[in-house]
């Protein structure tokens, strides 16, 4: 609801030109506009996999300069059909291939950096905000497993354990999560797999409630992203 949410961000690094070999910048840029090669899907982890060493299988800047790339051409293309982010615009593309089958394909060590790629793009309100949010909650609504959803939420908690300030679009984002009924958060086991672990959702619910409050009266907006759910 923001004016500034529809805004680019500016970014310093030419991200694009960390997506090598150019081999595979060339099959990305072809399966974004044609869904072609077919196997672009199936090797895409082993593009981004340089070793079997546990803690080190993933090329990490491929794999942030990969999510920022493919999150920008999504983009561009739902603004080419005057469109904004929202769950209904992000989904049945290309792009969204990509990252489901990131989420799906991925081992844990993977699709933990996976999601953090996604996490670091939750910042101030601007266009990739918008879009890295609406992203990462429908690849909690439509996740084949509870181990998906556990993960994505731990990348979220990780980040509100830690001293305020907290990014703007990080709050929004869970905040939308825990009090939508369409992600059904508090019904999940790993919410309530132990009672300490119970408390610590309720008690970092409450803080982002708090601390989105004293955001919301300073700037006169409403928390919730609607066009997200």
């Amino acid at each position: 609801m923001l004016n500034d949410i529809g805004g680019s961000p500016r970014i310093s690094i030419n991200y694009a030109s960390s997506i090598q070999p150019v081999s595979f910048k060339k099959d990305l840029d072809s399966y974004l506009k044609a869904r072609a090669p077919v196997t672009f899907l199936s090797e895409l982890r082993s593009n981004l996999q340089i070793s079997n060493e546990v803690g080190s299988r993933y090329n990490i800047p491929l794999m942030n300069a990969l999510v920022l790339y493919v999150g920008t051409q999504a983009i561009a293309h739902i603004r080419s059909k005057n469109l904004g982010p929202t769950m209904s615009t992000i989904i049945h593309s290309a792009h969204m291939d990509i990252f489901q089958n990131l989420a799906v394909d991925l081992d844990t060590e993977g699709r933990y950096l996976f999601l953090n790629a996604i996490a670091n793009q939750l910042r101030y309100p601007n266009s990739h905000t918008h879009y890295f949010s609406c992203c990462i909650l429908y690849l909690f609504a439509e996740a084949n497993s509870e181990a998906i959803q556990e993960q994505i939420t731990r990348v979220l908690l990780e980040r509100l354990i830690v001293n305020r300030p907290h990014p703007w679009g990080l709050l929004i984002t869970f905040i939308e999560l825990i009090k939508n009924p369409i992600y059904k958060f508090w019904d999940h086991d790993f919410v309530h797999c132990a009672p300490e672990i119970e408390r610590l959702f309720e008690s970092v619910a409450k803080s982002c409630m708090v601390t989105s409050k004293s955001q919301q009266q300073i700037q006169n907006v409403e928390p919730d992203i609607t066009e997200c759910s």
